[in-house]
């Protein structure tokens, strides 16, 4: 008789092991992950300026998720450095910028506020359009330019997330799936002589 339960158990723990893996195999398989390119800094007369654009930071169901009521925020990070060589990098700037997105289901309209650009709601009704004003950082003001020394070495260091979801503890069970979607890039960097 204990031989039967332990085989039981056994062929129970392999089956479950065996689904896990094949989950998270087609988790892996379909999503790409996000990452940060088109990568610029430059300046006008009197700021360094910084554009990027947040690639394969969107999901289906992400768009499903946010047309059935739940906010959605992506986190920008900027670090700005000056590269010295004997003694510890000098922090110029320690930027977070979000940009929000909500569904108004009675409106039908995607209501995106992106802080620096307007910090004001702007209605919008197509999901690309939503996915471009989320995903990318446009002429963002890092510093001054009189910060900045003619000839110095610095570092622009950049990051973005998706602000995790925070459900009632209940939730949790039904929408366990929300966090196949949740994602961090990695720290991207960018070298230059001013």
């Amino acid at each position: 008789m204990s031989i039967f339960l332990s085989l039981r158990q056994s062929l129970i723990s392999s089956f479950v092991i065996g689904l896990l893996i094949c989950a998270f195999s087609i988790v892996a398989a379909e999503g790409k992950e996000a990452r940060i390119e088109e990568i610029v800094v430059t300046n006008t007369r009197d700021h360094l300026l910084l554009y990027f654009t947040v690639k394969d930071c969107f999901t289906e169901e992400m768009k499903s998720a946010i047309e059935n009521g739940i906010n959605t925020t992506f986190t920008f990070y900027v670090k700005l450095y000056e590269v010295r060589s004997l003694w510890l990098d000098r922090e110029i700037a320690d930027i977070k910028i979000s940009h929000e997105v909500q569904y108004d289901s009675l409106k039908k309209l995607y209501m995106v506020k992106a802080t620096g650009k307007s910090d004001r709601m702007v209605g919008v009704k197509d999901f690309d359009e939503v996915k471009t004003l989320m995903s990318e950082v446009v002429g963002l003001k890092v510093t001054e330019l009189i910060n900045l020394r003619r000839g110095a070495r610095y570092q622009m260091q950049m990051m973005a997330e998706l602000d995790k979801i925070r459900l009632p503890f209940y939730l949790h069970y039904v929408f366990f799936f929300l966090s196949l979607w949740d994602f961090e890039t990695d720290w991207y960097t960018v070298d230059f002589v001013y």
